[in-house]
């Protein structure tokens, strides 16, 4: 027979083990209670990454900073994926939000919960001065035959292969450094990525012998730009519905251009009211 001693050390470890176990809270409450946030980014300027001493930084990051504040949330844990594998990682529970500049598209729209359009923005093409291969849309690409650098898993590397070039054409990277890179080694004529992002890169190197073109035609999408938005799991509606009456009110209030100017945003890229993840969504 155990005794009274030994029935109160046997409770004692359950009550330690229960406390040691899974946060059964929904995200929203637990976030506020913990005044803490792990958000997910891809190392990719100027939308979301970690500056030089490790301290989270970009446009994403800070719109979120500015959005959680309301909510009571004053801390964001930055948890650093390649793209390609955030969504993996938010539905894995690796961290609640992803702040990416993660653009909206009906495939990843039946994995995540978007927020309203953080931004739009059109892609556009890095090339070599004066654009000698005459590269002004994805169909240019496929015509020319020639290998595009795009970011792994990215909306351009969706466009191209839905343009129709072959996937032996298309050579995916990590980073927007590692696709600069590619192009100015001329191991491809051409990479694809955001107007913000591209011109961004291509302000880090003073003399550079490439240059960003204007942006693409909308290729076949019923809307004109891609958004960029931030991604949450399906079951997080009430969190995402939180934070979008936060981030229209932050977008109405003109401070979000405020926030985003130093990242080279600017009021061209705020979204119209009207343009809503479910329309984007739907959009091909």
């Amino acid at each position: 027979m155990l005794s009274r001693r030994h029935l109160l050390t046997l409770a004692g470890v359950g009550l330690l083990a229960a406390g040691c176990g899974p946060d059964r809270r929904p995200t929203l409450a637990r976030i506020r209670a913990n005044k803490t946030v792990r958000v997910g980014v891809a190392n990719e300027e100027p939308f979301g990454y970690l500056d030089s001493y490790g301290n989270l930084a970009g446009e994403s990051p800070e719109v979120a900073r500015a959005v959680l504040k309301g909510l009571g949330v004053d801390t964001l844990e930055a948890v650093q994926r390649p793209f390609g594998q955030l969504i993996d990682g938010l539905l894995a529970g690796r961290f609640d939000i992803i702040t990416a500049a993660m653009a909206i598209t009906p495939g990843r729209c039946e994995r995540v919960a978007f927020s309203r359009p953080d931004f739009v923005a059109p892609t556009a093409f890095l090339v070599r001065e004066g654009n000698p291969e005459g590269l002004r849309s994805f169909a240019d690409v496929l015509r020319a035959g020639v290998p595009i650098a795009v970011l792994d898993a990215s909306v351009e590397a969706e466009t191209a292969r839905a343009a129709g070039i072959p996937g032996t054409q298309i050579k995916t990277y990590n980073s927007p450094a590692q696709l600069y890179q590619a192009v100015f080694q001329a191991d491809t004529p051409v990479g694809a990525l955001s107007d913000i992002s591209l011109r961004h890169t291509i302000s880090r190197h003073a003399s550079s012998p490439l240059e960003v073109t204007l942006g693409l035609p909308p290729a076949g999408r019923a809307v004109s730009q891609p958004a960029g938005a931030f991604a949450f799991r399906p079951a997080d509606t009430d969190l995402r519905d939180a934070f979008n009456a936060g981030l229209t009110a932050l977008q109405a209030s003109g401070d979000w251009l405020r926030i985003v100017a130093p990242f080279g945003v600017t009021g061209a890229n705020q979204p119209p009211v009207d343009l809503t993840a479910a329309r984007l969504c739907q959009s091909g």
